[in-house]
Order: C-alpha cells, then structure tokens, then sequence
C-alpha cells in the first residue's frame, strides 16, 4: 500500500501549480493533505475512484486537512473528544479493519513561542488520543509534525536551537512519542541520511540552498514495524513550500 502525505499550504494554490498532475502521476492508495485553508464549497475535486474527507478551520483561509483514500473506511472521525482541538480542522482520523489512518496537521508554536503552551497541550492529548486507538488496533498517522527531531533534521540547527520547530520543548515532545511505542518510519529506513528536508522557507532562495527542515512524517505503531516496506521524501515536488512524504507498507 503506498500512502502519500503533503502540507500544500493552500490546496486552491498548489491545484494551480501542479497538484492534480501529481496525484493522478503517484497513484497513491492514501493521500492526506494539511494546510489546506479553504472552507467546504471553495473547491472541487473530481477524483474517480477516492473517497473525499475534509476537516474544516472555523477561521477562513485557515488550517485544515483532507484525506483521499480508495478503501472506504469503517468510520470517520474529525478532531479529537476534546472540544478546545476541534475549530482548526488539524485530525481526521480513518478506522479500517486492522489499523486506524490518521491525518495530523500539528499547531505552530509560532515566534517567540507565543503558542508553546497550546503546542505542549495538544501534543498531550493527542498521544493520549492515538495511545487509546492503539489499545484497539494499530495506527498509522502522517502530517506536518511542525518538529524538526534532532539537528540532522534541519540545515542550520545551532541557529535555530529554541525556535518553534526546534525547541527544546517540541523535540521533547516528539520524544515522549517514539518511547510510547511509535515508529519514525523515515528514520527507521534511513538513520543517518542527511540534508534531506521536507520543508524550505520561501525567503532567502532557501529551496534552492537546499536549508531545510524535516517536520514532515509518517509515524506507525512498533507492531506495524515488519510491515513496512520503505519511506520516501519527494524532494522534487513543487507546488508548495513543502514536499510530499510516502509511506510504503504491507497491511
């Protein structure tokens, strides 16, 4: 099964600069979009053979998530049980037989930390979400991470050491995510694979220097680990600030 996850920061955007070739191009079983900052009836998408899931932000021109998938689900679920997470369209989550399909979209912590505490709340509770998913069966979730691991992950750690996607605070967080039993499927294939990014700035022709960020994952449960098959980074892919990320896995 071959699943894709892309942040397009803005979908109308990204459908201008490519997207639909891509889509039909990848061929992908699952694709899962973050950032997609419209509002239900700003677009559509004729896409033969998929199933459509938006999650809407209240706030126009804002967030959001999406997943395309050619398996219909059990059930559908946007958000989280916590009322506080669910007005910025950041979680669907998907149930099939043996393993649960998430989307996530992380908040920013934004500079000078301003959001930190929000960041740290929903970090949490959504390990506390997945953790009881994972009770059940296992779970696959992919998305903008908005956390750059360790400073193999970004081109200029040093200078960005406490900055959001690089605080001390957020990489902590990620942490507490690989000891509950998650797997960082990119890593795991690759541990020590350097300057691949999924994320560049849109100043200082920072793409072009290729200084990046990799804050762009596909995380499975410890029991799904013998059944993945590889994890991609399409650096190549243009049409937003961020690449699209893959996930091979047999399931």
């Amino acid at each position: 099964m071959k699943l894709i996850s892309w942040n397009v920061n803005g979908l109308r955007a990204c459908v201008n600069k490519g997207f639909l070739d891509y889509f039909n191009e990848v061929d992908a079983d699952v694709f899962c979009l973050q950032e997609t900052k419209l509002q239900e009836g700003q677009i559509e998408l004729e896409l033969p053979g998929y199933h459509q899931y938006w999650n809407y932000a209240d706030k126009k021109g804002y967030s959001g998530t999406a997943m395309f998938v050619k398996e219909e689900p059990l059930s559908v679920k946007y958000g989280m049980d916590i009322d506080e997470h669910n007005h910025e369209g950041r979680l669907i989550t998907l149930e099939y037989d043996n393993y649960y399909l998430l989307t996530e979209y992380v908040p920013n912590a934004q500079n000078e930390l301003k959001r930190i505490d929000y960041r740290m709340k929903w970090e949490d509770d959504f390990r506390a979400y997945i953790n009881k998913l994972n009770e059940t069966k296992p779970v696959i979730f992919c998305g903008d991470l908005n956390v750059a691991h360790k400073e193999i992950d970004l081109k200029n750690p040093k200078s960005n050491r406490g900055n959001a996607g690089f605080s001390d605070e957020e990489r902590g967080k990620f942490e507490e995510l690989l000891e509950a039993g998650y797997v960082d499927t990119f890593r795991h294939f690759y541990p020590d694979m350097e300057q691949i990014y999924s994320w560049w700035s849109y100043r200082f022709h920072a793409r072009e220097k290729n200084a990046g960020w990799r804050i762009d994952y596909f995380m499975v449960s410890e029991s799904l680990k013998d059944k993945l098959v590889d994890a991609k980074i399409h650096t190549d892919v243009l049409g937003s600030d961020h690449c699209p990320v893959e996930l091979d896995i047999n399931i």
